[in-house]
């Protein structure tokens, strides 16, 4: 079994919603990944959420040792303190992103995951590289849509 995995996320939209993207770095050893894409109408809360997931999909070993690094509170939050597993248990009723959720614990339980939240913008080499990856995504001259996006998504927010 490999060593820990390092992996970095973070997510960007310009607008919320708006064009958005995600920048994941993943470390393992002296091996390193970086993956980022971008979508035409999405949410920063969803490109955050779907950073992790992306970086959690690209593991090829289940069981993997994985810490993930993420300055979105959302995230990180939601699962070191346990509210996405009542949100399943209640099937995401009134809940945002419940496809993201679903695919997210899908994959994360696959695998030894543990979170931390860092300060994004505070100098975090890693972080700064993923939020680079993540605004030059939401920037390309073609974005694909965000098929799990719903308007509701954001009218839920203002509530």
């Amino acid at each position: 079994m490999p060593s820990e995995i390092t992996i970095y996320t973070d997510g960007a939209s310009r607008g919320n919603p708006g064009p958005g993207g995600y920048g994941v770095v993943l470390i393992s050893g002296k091996h390193r990944l970086e993956k980022s894409e971008g979508f035409r109408l999405t949410t920063n809360n969803r490109m955050e959420l779907l950073a992790v997931i992306t970086g959690l999909e690209a593991l090829k070993i289940p069981g993997s040792k994985v810490v993930v690094y993420t300055d979105s509170k959302y995230v990180a939050d939601s699962v070191e303190k346990g509210w996405v597993f009542r949100w399943e248990s209640k099937a995401f009723k009134n809940k945002k992103n419940p496809d993201l959720w679903i695919r997210f614990l899908k994959i994360y339980r696959q695998h030894n995951v543990r979170f931390v939240w860092i300060k994004g913008h505070s100098n975090n080499t890693e972080n700064e590289v993923c939020d680079r990856l993540a605004v030059n995504a939401s920037s390309a001259s073609f974005l694909p849509e965000d098929l799990g996006y719903t308007p509701e998504d954001v009218s839920n927010m203002l509530l």
